[in-house]
């Protein structure tokens, strides 16, 4: 089944759909793939795609931010912290994780939390 896959897509449904639209299409400045008048589909990259929903206008309802992390895994976690710095995004300071990465958290309008975080070198015993 893995190899019919084509593109993946987390689809985000939200009672603030139009502040969280603005949030990752003019703060996080991401690409729109597609757009209706209740549904915005972002590239993440060439197969990733991440979409905001109006709960209005879809069956399924916001969960409230509650229970959901959007990780991104970025080349480089000091530049991407620098820019949510200086983009005024409240990220958290950077933290060191047993996993061997170097993570921060901001929130969506809607309160989803989004992980941006960059794998670090193992440490070797000496």
């Amino acid at each position: 089944m893995l190899a019919l896959l084509k593109t993946a897509n987390t689809i985000l449904y939200c009672r603030n759909w139009q502040a969280t639209v603005d949030f990752y299409q003019n703060r996080l400045a991401l690409p729109v793939h597609f757009a209706s008048d209740w549904f915005v589909e972002f590239s993440l990259t060439g197969t990733s795609r991440l979409s905001i929903a109006d709960e209005r206008s879809a069956s399924v309802k916001s969960a409230g931010g509650q229970g959901i992390t959007l990780a991104l895994e970025v080349a480089d976690i000091r530049t991407a912290h620098r820019w949510a710095e200086n983009a005024g995004l409240a990220p958290t300071a950077l933290r060191r994780h047993p996993w061997n990465a170097e993570v921060f958290y901001l929130r969506d309008p809607e309160g989803h939390r989004i992980e941006f975080w960059q794998a670090t070198a193992e440490k070797t015993a000496s």
